[in-house]
């Protein structure tokens, strides 16, 4: 554990007594002789504190105080944990930002520390399948299209064969017909950059807020992973008959426009029920996948929009199983060689063994309620995990036999009330096989008085 100062204002317990008191509420814990323990994140932009009842204005200034404290000196938070004894003395922790963890979404945990500089979960690493042979829709007819564009466009001076070849071997693809087209007919950048009513016509006559020739792009699945805290429980499948192939970007998804937020693509790298060049929409609240709404830039630029929604089918059985908690009742049956994600989550009755899935070639997320597991060194039987959350009693186990699996690119610490304070000790054990930085945890101590 490393114990560093940060800042002195945040860093007086009599700052956070009021936020302890108000996240402590009833405290029914101490009441009965318990130690009562409570967690949460204040950040510059907001909080997240689990509490009954209103706050007062003395806890909404503490609150408010900690946040400017952390706005002055530029650090975006700070995640707390508490443990209270009945009698009053109080083990406050303070864990630092850091740059090998990213914040569990919603929840007062430590968070997920990866392992691997600049990793992503699989589905945001796939790239697409070559599908030799794919054509362009029936409805890709370039002499319509480029008489329709110079029509709303005339005396438009477009791109030459010469900047479109540069265009794709900056890119690295080779552009559909239709897209030739349309760049032929479309002004260049030079020609209308501060001419706001010509970008108007121009949006205008393609359908869509348009991107020239010169800032094309090829959709980056890198942007949209959502960090490994939603996505190391995602996954991705394009069916036999999908139009789009499930990715989260592709090479050959060439974003030539928007609606204002989401991107609308030329997609050169079809589904097998798709056309070469069919106008795809990506949508800016999924990380995953993306929408076919035209066949052909021809029928995008006339308003032929496609009629056809297709739901992503990726995260359900066989690729992912989730056993408790009114799910699955058994490992074996989750047990299938698709299987990508097993989460085994709050479980009433004997802890349970990975036996049945220990030889899947798939599985690459396991994620496991503290407690739940039979044999925590069964985790090392799995060879394939990328990701991996436990208790910090199964991370002790592993972490002492010197079993955690190397193949990890991530993991998580889940936390029960008796595992608060040495989280981030174990979490740093964690990171030291990765040779990766320590988290910062200070450590201060206080006495809120005996329960009321």
């Amino acid at each position: 554990m490393v114990d560093q100062g940060h800042l002195s204002s945040v860093e007086d317990f009599a700052a956070w007594e009021p936020v302890l008191r108000l996240m402590l509420g009833g405290d029914a814990e101490r009441r009965v002789a318990r130690p009562a323990r409570v967690a949460g994140r204040i950040s510059r932009s907001g909080s997240s504190l689990a509490h009954p009842g209103r706050m007062s204005s003395a806890q909404q200034t503490a609150v408010e105080n900690i946040r400017r404290a952390l706005s002055r000196d530029r650090v975006e938070e700070v995640a707390f944990r508490a443990e209270v004894q009945p009698d009053g003395r109080t083990m406050l922790g303070l864990v630092w930002p850091s740059p090998v963890v990213e914040p569990a979404i919603g929840y007062p945990d430590l968070g997920v520390l990866v392992l691997v500089e600049g990793a992503r979960a699989e589905p945001w690493r796939q790239l697409p399948d070559p599908l030799p042979g794919v054509a362009p829709a029936p409805s890709a007819d370039l002499e319509l299209l480029e008489r329709t564009l110079r029509e709303r466009l005339p005396d438009t001076v477009g791109a030459t064969e010469v900047e479109i070849a540069a265009a794709e071997a900056r890119l690295g693809v080779t552009f559909s017909d239709e897209m030739k087209v349309l760049y032929r007919v479309t002004p260049r950048w030079e020609h209308w950059s501060d001419d706001y009513a010509a970008m108007e016509r121009v949006n205008t006559a393609v359908g869509c807020e348009f991107t020239v020739l010169e800032h094309l792009y090829s959709v980056d699945a890198a942007i949209r992973h959502p960090g490994w805290d939603l996505g190391a429980t995602d996954t991705i499948s394009t069916p036999p008959d999908a139009a789009v192939q499930g990715l989260a970007g592709s090479p050959g998804w060439i974003g030539f426009g928007s609606n204002g937020g989401d991107e609308f693509a030329v997609d050169l790298t079809p589904g097998p029920g798709g056309y070469f060049g069919q106008v795809i929409l990506i949508d800016h609240e999924q990380s995953l996948g993306a929408e076919l709404v035209a066949d052909s830039l021809t029928d995008f630029v006339l308003g032929r929009m496609s009629e056809e929604r297709r739901e992503r089918r990726g995260d359900q059985l066989p690729a992912v199983a989730r056993v408790g908690n009114g799910h699955l009742e058994t490992v074996r049956a989750a047990a299938h060689p698709a299987l990508e994600v097993l989460s085994i989550e709050a479980w009433i009755g004997e802890p349970i063994s990975l036996a049945p899935v220990a030889d899947l070639p798939r599985l690459r997320t396991l994620t496991a309620f503290p407690g739940t597991l039979a044999d925590p060194l069964e985790v090392a039987g799995l060879t394939g995990l990328e990701f991996l959350e436990l208790g910090a009693e199964e991370w002790r186990v592993l972490l002492d036999a010197r079993a955690v699996p190397r193949t990890l690119k991530a993991a998580a610490v889940k936390v029960r009330d008796q595992d608060h304070l040495p989280v981030v000790a174990i979490a740093n054990e964690i990171l030291a096989l990765w040779d990766r930085p320590q988290i910062v945890q200070t450590l201060l101590e206080g006495d809120l008085g005996p329960a009321a």
